[in-house]
């Protein structure tokens, strides 16, 4: 999507529109993208935070009841005091669940809280599906852990400005024997002499790191692929290798991965 800045009512009407042109049975919005990204102070974003009753879930919980499907898209997310980059998941059943980042890039930490909500999977025909935004991508901890629940797919909505993204989540999808979906935004943002270029690249990646489709960096659309999610049950490299079975716990150091 190429998002407006601020202008919540257009962003989600405009994601509705391209929705209703889809068939899928899954689909995942960039982070933000209800509000846009760059926003000077959390009391400038607070006029545009909303809760799991706002605008922006009530408007996806109706066309994802209507067109039967699953939608996932990052808001920003409204509770008490604090205020989260978070991104929900709406069914047809309902309201599935929220994620809240738990990695802020940059000026976000000046702007948002860091999630705090424990890592879930959700059903989906009977498939589990993981939730993360944007900067999570660089720690493969959350990927790992999603895969050792028995994640079969992990949604990534993003607004991505390092060009590296696309090509590291394949060795995410391999390395976890997983399905990527990232969907990204387009076009750019300024506030004072900063700029910000979102590259686009939306893509699907498979399990044996195969890329299904990638977008183009200023391409906006629906871009579909059929995949099987059961693929990402075999975790074998090899008939030998196995990426759960294989490793060696034993001498991985506790101490270290815990600083």
């Amino acid at each position: 999507m190429n998002i407006k800045f601020a202008d919540v009512s257009y962003n989600v009407e405009h994601a509705l529109d391209l929705i209703k042109r889809s068939d899928a049975r899954l689909i995942v919005l960039p982070e933000l993208f209800n509000t846009g990204y760059m926003f000077d102070s959390p009391e400038e974003i607070l006029a545009f935070a909303e809760d799991k009753n706002g605008f922006t879930i009530q408007s996806f919980l109706r066309i994802a009841k209507e067109k039967n499907c699953y939608i996932t898209g990052g808001f920003a997310e409204k509770e008490r005091d604090k205020i989260y980059n978070s991104s929900f998941l709406v069914g047809p059943e309902g309201l599935s669940g929220i994620y809240r980042k738990v990695h802020l890039f940059r000026d976000e930490k000046k702007i948002f809280s860091p999630g705090n909500l424990p890592l879930r999977l959700y059903n989906i025909d009977g498939f589990n599906a993981g939730l993360m935004i944007c900067f999570d991508w660089l720690f493969p901890e959350i990927a790992r852990s999603y895969a050792l629940m028995g994640a079969d797919i992990i949604c990534h909505s993003a607004n991505l400005v390092l060009p590296y993204c696309p090509d590291a989540l394949i060795t995410r999808a391999l390395e976890n024997r997983v399905f990527f979906i990232l969907s990204n935004r387009i076009g750019k943002e300024s506030m004072g002499d900063r700029i910000l270029r979102f590259i686009g690249k939306s893509e699907i990646v498979a399990p044996d790191g195969d890329v299904l489709l990638r977008a183009g960096t200023d391409t906006e659309g629906i871009f579909e692929a059929e995949i099987e999610p059961s693929m990402a049950r075999d975790k074998n490299i090899t008939p030998l290798n196995n990426i759960f079975e294989d490793r060696r716990c034993d001498i991985y150091s506790e101490k270290i991965l815990k600083k």
